[in-house]
């Protein structure tokens, strides 16, 4: 029965030290079942010799400390469903946050340009054109493979070409001005590394995670790319948020300020640009 499967997973995932074995154990029995995971609790139907295999590979996936995205393929953000896998991070809800500021500082704008830098599977990107209607978003990647997951992205998004996929560094590739430059910047320290669970540290592309001053870079590069008055929104680490508020006001940003994430940790720093 599926709950005797779910038991049962919770027991070796537990066993294991993965983090919520519990929440793991449904939502991987749900998915091979083919089962809301509400449905779980009221189904009694036998789970099949194939099912049990497939659960088995699945499990011995999660055993390894793979992320449980990637293991499914696909992650929910926002109103959309991404395609995720080892070619850019797995879209978070902190990011969510980050979305929820963009599209405040673009609510009385008809058709405002918006610049995100490093799209990565496009969650970001993709999200503020799926929920703005008139927003034209240039999303640019240095990375070839996160462009190519967020193309397929795209396609499953529905967001009639006003998302544009520019393989570039920065500004190098964009033409300004922009009304929003938004990012999420790699801010994990390289002696940070070994600190992070083993779902990060050893699965998600390190050229997203980890760099010494990108967020300075992407702070002084929308100084450039700006409007006046526009609006940059960063992601940053919990707990370096008053080091970003601190370096916007430094180079010249007005009203400088720290939104936390669902978590009430310091995670988006934001800033508008006096020109």
């Amino acid at each position: 029965m599926p709950l005797d499967a779910v038991h049962e997973v919770e027991g070796r995932l537990s066993a294991a030290g993965v983090p919520s074995p519990r929440v793991d154990a449904e939502i991987l029995v749900a998915d091979v079942l083919g089962l809301a995971r509400s449905e779980l609790y009221s189904s009694g139907r036998p789970v099949t010799a194939f099912e049990t295999e497939r659960l088995d590979e699945l499990v011995g996936r999660r055993l390894r400390r793979e992320p449980l995205a990637y293991i499914l393929g696909e992650w929910g953000f926002r109103r959309l469903l991404l395609k995720v896998d080892d070619r850019a991070l797995i879209p978070r809800p902190e990011t969510e946050v980050v979305v929820e500021r963009c599209l405040a500082f673009l609510g009385g704008l008809t058709e405002p340009r918006v610049l995100d830098v490093g799209v990565g599977s496009g969650a970001i990107a993709l999200a503020i054109a799926d929920e703005h209607d008139g927003a034209q978003v240039v999303a640019v990647d240095s990375s070839e493979q996160a462009l190519s997951l967020a193309r397929e992205n795209q396609a499953r998004a529905g967001v009639n070409g006003r998302v544009r996929l520019v393989r570039g560094d920065l500004l190098s590739e964009v033409e300004s001005p922009f009304d929003l430059v938004v990012s999420n910047p790699p801010y994990v320290e390289p002696e940070e590394l070994e600190t992070l669970q083993p779902e990060v540290r050893d699965w998600e592309p390190h050229v997203a995670l980890v760099a010494k001053g990108a967020t300075e870079a992407v702070a002084r590069a929308a100084t450039e790319a700006l409007r006046p008055g526009g609006w940059l929104v960063l992601e940053t680490s919990a707990t370096k948020g008053e080091r970003v508020e601190q370096l916007l006001a430094e180079l010249g940003y007005e009203q400088v300020t720290i939104t936390p994430d669902l978590a009430g940790r310091d995670r988006v720093v934001e800033g508008r640009w006096r020109g």
